[in-house]
């Protein structure tokens, strides 16, 4: 099937008399005949659910239809974005690792490896994602245990170029983990240029209406676990939490490390997506490839605008010829990149925000990457937590706007920017 049509059919296909839609199982528990039966569960012996902290019929559905847009083996949805990125790094990271991340991630992710996870033992080098392969492969050490990425970095705007980082992870024996929020698989599938891994906030895009928080890992199913047993004990040595299964031998390549962070990870941290929210998921994903292309295009259109306006500074789109990751962009999102454009007001952080307060379309929000066309000054909120410094490494300066164009009508859009620029 094409991208199109696995939006509406994969992941779930309902037999004779059986509901057209994804059931939403709004159930905890579930019951067995006999302890027998369900000890089978316990022990991996067989397939099915006991605990929605661990699974659900529900989100198992719509993650097996993220899987198939993305090409992967499996996959597993998480309660949102943040969680994904977590249980991506910590599936297979523990104290005295080694992770190399781009330092264009969004602020929420770098703070979440940069502060929190290394009061967990786990240390992070960040590289600039433009960096030459002798400075990225300088970044690794002998207790590197994977390489982290976005396709299109939030709020940044920055293209990593997949094949360069995957060539990386993969000649020092570690897989490379890409999360493809921005992107989607409508416009980009990274495994397809190597990545081995992938993450998803399915709170923007796949949703796309404001509706439900979500995150999703998906597994390429590519990765050789045992051709680099040393680095990941994890997934090729026996679980003692586990009846002492040993996941790689047991699922292969295709199933190991998406049944340990399931068995591991979800057990005992329960991020779990609740079955009402992957319900909603699910209707996003079955838009999603008629909502990108208009996001793009209502983007480039603005994005145009604003680069002739004498009132802006700058304009970071990585749709525009003139624009530093254009090339890229072509390569790995020929069809489109996303709907977000950053941008700079001529006055600095003052102008900017005057700006912000006068739009009337365009509303001021922490979210992005939805039907609304929503701004958001990231320095004064989503990277908040960053110093100067960091802010320049994560490619977000004091005056950056971030515009996140919305499926209205583009002229109603540009109206809007117009009448809030004159008042700048």
């Amino acid at each position: 099937m094409k991208k199109e049509t696995k939006c509406i059919q994969a992941g779930y296909a309902p037999k004779n008399g059986e509901p057209r839609m994804i059931p939403i199982i709004q159930s905890t528990t579930y019951k067995y005949d006999t302890s027998e039966a369900m000890g089978k569960l316990f022990d991996l012996e067989e397939s099915g659910y006991f605990y929605t902290r661990l699974q659900n019929p529900t989100n198992d559905y719509v993650a097996a239809k993220i899987c198939a847009l993305e090409g992967g083996s499996a996959a597993m949805l998480t309660s949102s974005g943040q969680a994904a990125s977590f249980f991506s790094v910590f599936n297979i990271c523990g104290t005295l690792d080694h992770v190399v991340a781009s330092s264009a991630i969004y602020g929420g992710t770098y703070n979440l490896f940069n502060v929190t996870m290394r009061r967990m033992g786990i240390d992070f080098t960040f590289v600039d994602p433009d960096c030459t392969e002798e400075e990225l492969n300088a970044a690794f050490k002998p207790n590197t245990k994977a390489v982290f990425g976005e396709t299109i970095a939030n709020p940044a705007l920055t293209v990593l170029d997949i094949e360069k980082f995957a060539a990386a992870a993969h000649a020092h024996g570690v897989p490379l983990i890409v999360d493809n929020t921005f992107a989607t698989p409508i416009n980009c599938r990274p495994i397809e240029w190597g990545a081995d891994i992938v993450t998803h906030s399915t709170t923007k895009y796949m949703d796309g209406h404001d509706a439900a928080v979500g995150g999703c890992i998906v597994d390429s199913g590519k990765f050789d676990w045992f051709a680099h047993a040393d680095k990941f004990p994890g997934l090729t040595t026996p679980d003692e939490s586990y009846h002492g299964v040993t996941y790689a031998e047991k699922f292969g390549l295709e199933g190991a490390y998406i049944t340990k962070a399931t068995a591991q990870l979800m057990r005992d941290l329960g991020a779990i997506q609740a079955p009402m929210n992957a319900y909603l998921l699910n209707l996003g994903l079955e838009s999603l490839h008629v909502r990108m292309p208009r996001h793009c295009e209502n983007a480039l259109a603005v994005a145009e605008y604003l680069e002739k306006h004498e009132k802006v500074e700058w304009v970071n789109y990585p749709g525009l010829p003139s624009n530093k990751y254009y090339e890229t962009a072509k390569k790995y999102m020929p069809d489109g990149t996303c709907g977000v454009v950053s941008f700079g007001v001529k006055g600095g952080r003052k102008a900017a925000e005057k700006f912000m307060k006068g739009l009337k379309v365009a509303m001021i929000a922490t979210h992005v990457a939805d039907a609304h066309t929503c701004v958001l000054h990231p320095a004064s909120a989503t990277h908040r937590q960053m110093n100067d410094e960091e802010l320049k490494a994560a490619g977000v300066s004091p005056d950056l706007v971030r515009l996140s164009v919305g499926i209205e009508n583009v002229n109603d859009i540009i109206e809007d920017l117009e009448n809030a620029l004159k008042e700048c």
